[in-house]
């Protein structure tokens, strides 16, 4: 799964990346989003086309739900299931996104111990992009709220020793076609990262409380 991430980069600079139109989300830099927090999400306009670069919440409200409170709010989705699921299959065919991050936590289980942290970033330096899903949920009086979910799917070589999961992390040729610019197979981009492309080192326990939120926390852990 994919419970923890850090994205830190300026809007500004997410923008250029992902080449965003209109007006950017003020946000402050977080080396540790967690669920239900607000967090910058590119989709395509459902009325322009043009990508967008947004605050979405992390935990998928279908448009569909009827109480708020009683909402599941996934954080992730399945690849095996994403397209076909009542959960999430609306979003599948309408609304994909990408979701920028420059690095990713996941805990690895050691005997009866307590997990211990790992940070996953790109082996080149450049900003990931997991596969995301959105949905926009309206409340009886009118009250909107966007909220998105990322797509995890088996784990590559890299992470497997860590976890048996992981983002599915969409390249730069695929991004048109993941953001529906561009007809084609979009389950088809559903796979793990390809071999090489991740790097992983250790980290302090202090990234397990979202409250603990600083450069830091991407720090290598320094044995004892």
């Amino acid at each position: 799964m994919c419970g923890r991430y850090a994205s830190f980069l300026p809007p500004e600079a997410i923008a250029r990346l992902f080449r965003t139109a209109g007006a950017l989300p003020n946000v402050a830099p977080s080396w540790n989003v967690a669920p239900s927090q607000q967090a910058m999400v590119v989709r395509r306009h459902p009325e322009t086309g043009e990508r967008h670069l947004d605050l979405l919440t992390w935990g998928l409200v279908p448009h569909w739900s009827k109480d708020l409170r009683a909402a599941r709010r996934p954080i992730n989705a399945r690849a095996e299931t994403a397209a076909t699921s009542p959960m999430f299959r609306d979003a599948f065919a309408r609304r994909r996104a990408l979701i920028p991050a420059q690095a990713f936590y996941e805990w690895q289980r050691t005997g009866n111990g307590p997990k211990q942290p790992y940070a996953i970033a790109r082996r080149d330096g450049e900003t990931l992009a997991f596969a995301g899903l959105w949905e926009g949920w309206r409340s009886p009086e009118g009250e909107v709220l966007r909220s998105f979910a990322i797509i995890v799917t088996a784990a590559n070589a890299t992470m497997a020793p860590i976890h048996d999961r992981m983002p599915v992390i969409v390249e730069p040729p695929d991004r048109p076609l993941w953001l529906g610019e561009i007809e084609g197979d979009a389950a088809s981009l559903l796979h793990p990262a390809a071999k090489n492309t991740l790097r992983v080192w250790p980290v302090s326990t202090p990234v397990n409380r979202p409250a603990n939120n600083d450069a830091d926390l991407l720090a290598p852990l320094v044995a004892p």
